[in-house]
């Protein structure tokens, strides 16, 4: 059954761009998308070591928002990101334009759920892999979480991911997450998670959002079937699987 915290809408998106399409991007957001210099939340600029001139690594901007209700949740932003590091340092942004063959690709879609904790338990339970604990911001009445890639085993990384948030969480729940303060659409959570994927393509192990044993079990579960024959009883089993797999990973990772 459709859980209340199921309830998943886009909150914002990461659109990654070659360096001589971002400053076009740019220009063609403020002109065509209409987006003013209030709309544009955040510009992060950085010098890497050895160069003398500072570059924007990302922009933020808000393409239209709606004040009735809720307004701090009735908007659209898209984050644009450029690889901006010396051409003899690793980018992991360069490296996922490459790979995907193109001048432009999204990266992540952020679902706002009211319910995040209820969600990430719920998704744990079924093996999927998160690369963050559950960050906070109470300035922002935020807290958000992120996914291991979308990808095949044995693939390229495809630098496909998502994003889970609730705005305007209680103090109550703040409180009881417990996990460091964080900030969002600022430099800390941007560079944050930045450096994790950066360390995460350096390694060669990006994880992914499920992992390869469990990616086969479901496969095999679903044998080989076209989605119009699959069913709710192959909905059970493929769940089932999930469920077991998630508590004997849970229970080797405790005997350790």
């Amino acid at each position: 059954m459709k859980k209340p915290f199921h309830n998943l809408v886009v909150d914002h998106m990461t659109f990654l761009v070659e360096p001589r399409l971002y400053p076009v991007t740019y220009a063609l957001f403020r002109i065509v998308f209409g987006c003013a210099p209030e709309d544009i939340i955040y510009n992060k600029r950085r010098t890497w070591p050895g160069e003398r001139e500072e570059k924007s690594m990302t922009f933020a901007a808000r393409l239209g928002r709606y004040d009735e209700g809720q307004a701090a949740v009735n908007q659209s932003i898209i984050a644009v990101v450029q690889p901006t590091e010396p051409a003899k340092q690793s980018s992991h942004v360069r490296e996922i334009l490459k790979n995907r063959g193109g001048s432009a690709h999204w990266q992540h879609i952020a679902l706002r759920t009211p319910d995040l904790l209820g969600f990430h338990k719920y998704a744990l339970e079924r093996g999927v892999n998160f690369i963050t604990p559950i960050l906070k911001d109470a300035d922002e009445d935020l807290i958000q979480v992120f996914s291991g890639e979308w990808t095949l085993p044995g693939a390229r990384p495809t630098g496909i991911f998502f994003e889970f948030v609730q705005r305007d969480p209680s103090p109550e729940l703040l409180k009881k997450i417990g996990a460091d303060r964080q900030a969002f659409f600022r430099d800390k959570t941007f560079l944050g998670l930045y450096q994790e994927k950066e360390s995460e393509y350096q390694s060669g192990k990006v994880r992914p959002f499920i992992d390869e044993d469990l990616f086969s079990r479901v496969e095999k579960t679903l044998a080989g079937k076209p989605v119009w024959e699959v069913g709710e009883p192959e909905l059970s089993q493929v769940e089932n699987a999930m469920l077991e797999y998630a508590k004997s990973r849970a229970g080797a990772t405790s005997r350790r």
